[in-house]
């Protein structure tokens, strides 16, 4: 390329959308690195290429949770399920948040959500069995619930 292309803008705009940043997975990659604050930027960002995503609100909500700011995760989680009802991960994560806001009945309507469309594979397993537990335990008017999924 030359000097004076560069000057006027660079490569051409498909070679230049071939070298975007995905920034999906660089927010996943700084959250598995414990940075929350630096994921949710790049999830903003992935969130302003790809607006109506309900993963990425899944996952912004997610990083909200873990950097301890639960009005924002729940207002994510809320919107993700406006534009996927069925997102079964969000119907988990909202339930519990509610259940620390002090909010039973949101909860459980969550986690009857979550429950009707379980995942279905092993690894998800344990967290299937903490809602039925939840559940459950909702249900039977109980003041202790658990708050981990257990192992």
């Amino acid at each position: 390329m030359s000097w004076f292309s560069r000057l006027l803008g660079g490569k051409p705009k498909d070679q230049r959308n071939s070298r975007r940043v995905d920034y999906l997975s660089e927010a996943i990659a700084l959250e598995r690195q414990g940075d929350f604050d630096a994921a949710l930027t790049s999830y903003r960002l992935a969130l302003r290429d790809h607006p109506n995503d309900p993963k990425i609100l899944q996952n912004i909500a997610i990083a909200y949770s873990r950097t301890g700011r639960m009005e924002e995760a729940i207002r994510s989680y809320r919107r993700a399920l406006e534009l996927a009802p069925e997102l079964s991960g969000a119907h988990y994560g909202l339930a519990f948040l509610l259940l620390k806001r002090g909010d039973r009945a949101g909860a459980m309507t969550h986690l009857d959500s979550f429950l009707s469309r379980p995942p279905a594979n092993e690894e998800m397993e344990r967290f299937v069995r903490h809602a039925e537990q939840t559940l459950t335990a909702l249900r039977a008017g109980a003041v202790n619930i658990p708050s981990e999924p257990q192992a």
